[in-house]
């Protein structure tokens, strides 16, 4: 062990010491340059900036400085198809010729969707609804109804349209819609032979206002009697009167 500690004291170890880093400096800085060598580090070429191109023209430039590529597709509304939406490496970037350059484009396919359940929703409902779905409103027009701004219709291309049935997205829906006035006048309802609940509630579903109400004869049971003639009164022709008119009733237990 003496004879150990002795030789590292000598000259002859300093010099093998000294020759052993010197051989593993030498022999890192061949493998770093081997491997800067092999990778041909610092060289290559910048990606050209690719977006809003259309495919067509972006394929050409990657084309001309030996770049290849590979192509996804996404639908995206309002956006013509072919065009470059993203890239990958981003522009600019230093890459060796002969990298795959990763596009993004707006598909040619425009995917479909299924009609949503629209009918007697209101307007603002039905926008937000169309949008949710990707769809467009399209031309509205008005017609004589008590809800307003109500769909009682709807269309596609000029064709009517039914819940569920597939359409391409982004497609136009034109609507009819209530104006909130209803028609100018109203059939007036035969009340005769209901009793008076029964006789409110449809004089409320023809937008007409019940007016006087009169019993004939010994009515005991209000709950009971029964409507046998009314102001104005049903004929054997159509009488129309305008909305909210007021209708007067008399009433009997007979």
């Amino acid at each position: 062990m003496n004879k150990f500690f002795k030789y590292l004291a000598t000259p002859e170890f300093r010099k093998q010491l000294i020759i052993a880093f010197a051989a593993i400096v030498i022999l890192l800085f061949s493998v770093f340059l081997s491997l800067r060598y092999y990778t041909r580090h610092g060289e290559g070429l910048p990606v050209p900036n690719l977006k809003g191109l259309d495919i067509e023209s972006a394929i050409k430039l990657l084309e001309a400085d030996g770049f290849r590529y590979q192509i996804d597709s996404v639908f995206v509304m309002d956006k013509k198809p072919g065009l470059v939406l993203e890239q990958d490496p981003d522009p600019e970037t230093n890459v060796k010729t002969n990298r795959i350059i990763y596009l993004t484009i707006v598909s040619s396919q425009t995917p479909d969707v299924s009609f949503p359940d629209i009918d007697h929703k209101t307007l603002v409902e039905v926008i937000s609804i169309l949008s949710n779905y990707g769809l467009k409103l399209g031309d509205t027009t008005y017609k004589a109804d008590i809800a307003r701004d109500a769909v009682l219709a709807y269309s596609y291309a000029g064709q009517p349209l039914r819940v569920g049935q597939k359409i391409p997205k982004g497609s136009k829906i034109d609507l009819v819609l209530g104006d909130g006035m209803g028609a100018s006048e109203i059939e007036v309802p035969d009340l005769r032979g209901l009793t008076l609940s029964e006789a409110r509630f449809s004089l409320k579903g023809s937008s007409l206002t019940l007016g006087d109400i009169l019993y004939e004869g010994n009515v005991s049971d209000t709950s009971n009697a029964i409507v046998i003639s009314q102001t104005p009164s049903v004929q054997d022709s159509v009488v129309k009167v305008s909305i909210g008119t007021r209708i007067n009733l008399v009433l009997s237990n007979q």
